[in-house]
Order: structure tokens, then C-alpha cells, then sequence
């Protein structure tokens, strides 16, 4: 997924973050919509990214849980 909208680092490193303290999170995208107070289409961006660059996966029902050797995006930085 491409997109226009440039995201803070600093916001994806904080979500990230929050998948590492709780592993087995796992959301929809309503329901971290709401959790970090992010709009649709920027919340759709967020996780599209952490998905691409391996630190989340997609499960089947649609939600988004931490990949089980997730590569940290701190370390990309």
C-alpha cells in the first residue's frame, strides 16, 4: 500500500513497542483505530507499513498480531 501520507517514526516505533510489551496482541484495525486515537485511512497506512516491513502480520479474521520473528524497525533506523 502506498500512500501520500508521511508517518512519524516516532509513532511507528511506539506501536511497535506496544506489540513487543504485549505479544499476543492482537487488533483489528477498528479497534487500533481507537487504541492509539488514529483516524482510518492514517491507521491503514500504519499497520500496511509495520506489516511490510515484517514487524506485524495479518491473521485470517483480520487481525494484526506481532509476527513471531518480527525485525524491529528501530534497528532500520
Amino acid at each position: 500500500m502506498t500512500s501520500e501520507l508521511s508517518l512519524p517514526q516516532v509513532l511507528l516505533q511506539r506501536i511497535e513497542h506496544e506489540y513487543e510489551e504485549q505479544p499476543t496482541l492482537r487488533l483489528t484495525p477498528r479497534q487500533a483505530q481507537r487504541l492509539w486515537d488514529l483516524d482510518g485511512p492514517t491507521c491503514g497506512v500504519v499497520l500496511a507499513t509495520l506489516v511490510d516491513a515484517g514487524v506485524l502480520q495479518r491473521t485470517r479474521d483480520g487481525q494484526f498480531a506481532r509476527r513471531s520473528n518480527s525485525q524491529s524497525l528501530r534497528m532500520k533506523t
